[in-house]
């Protein structure tokens, strides 16, 4: 064969290779158990993972080994603690803690020093509209914040914003992964501010809007008995709330 039609042939066939590449492997929760029980987890996160189902949820957002994931709003970091545990020292975690956060509350502030200190963990502190993601990122996660991008204080256009940046920030093929709370079905964005809740069809509808194609979903942590209309702090149903898994993924 010709040089030219060769090199030609090779090309093709190495397009043709990455554009049908099997997305990461779905693990069993059980692959999980070490990263679970590694020493960078303190007690109390260890007392959470029956409740909030930790290995199931790595197995729904396909965490392994060497990624690159970014942990969106970080709360008190206990998601961005097991990622730094799940990724190990081949893989990177960059934890976001918006600015605007850390201005109402010091523990918000608090809890990106601490596992900033991690030896694999990255901290960002940018505005709520402008997350300062790296790019070539495998996943991007948010457990029970998603809403907050919907708070009064903030431009209407944020969540519009995040989306966009995460979009960016993600390599091909890569996954969002988005866990919130319940909101009534038809409710829309109205209970994000009064209840910090969210209607599942409007983060569909904001993040495939976005470019993402939905990839699965998952009622591991639904319950039939929150009736969705109580602010998720209040003492009668904190802690045990209704609760959806999205994972949706960057087309390539």
């Amino acid at each position: 064969m010709h040089r030219s039609l060769l090199v030609a042939a090779s090309l093709l066939a190495a397009v043709s290779v990455a554009a049908f590449a099997p997305a990461p492997r779905l693990q069993e929760p059980s692959a999980y158990a070490s990263a679970l029980a590694d020493p960078v987890r303190p007690a109390e996160d260890r007392a959470r993972d029956e409740a909030r189902h930790t290995a199931e949820t790595l197995a729904f957002a396909r965490v392994q080994p060497g990624q690159k994931i970014a942990d969106m709003i970080i709360g008190g970091g206990y998601f961005t603690r097991i990622f730094s545990a799940a990724v190990g020292p081949e893989g990177r975690v960059t934890a976001w803690q918006p600015a605007e956060f850390i201005g109402f509350q010091a523990s918000y502030g608090e809890s990106l020093t601490a596992v900033d200190a991690l030896a694999n963990v990255d901290a960002i502190r940018s505005p709520i509209g402008d997350p300062e993601f790296p790019s070539g990122l495998d996943l991007v996660f948010t457990a029970q914040n998603y809403h907050d991008l919907h708070l009064a204080p903030f431009a209407e256009d944020t969540a519009a914003k995040v989306n966009a940046a995460v979009f960016q920030a993600l390599k091909p093929g890569g996954l969002y992964v988005i866990i919130d709370h319940h909101a009534a079905a038809g409710s829309d964005l109205a209970a994000a501010d009064s209840l910090h809740r969210i209607d599942i069809e409007a983060v569909k509808r904001e993040v495939t809007a976005a470019g993402f194609v939905l990839d699965g979903e998952s009622d591991l942590l639904a319950d039939p008995a929150d009736a969705r209309t109580a602010n998720v702090f209040d003492p009668s149903i904190r802690g045990k709330t209704s609760q959806f898994m999205l994972r949706f993924r960057k087309p390539g």
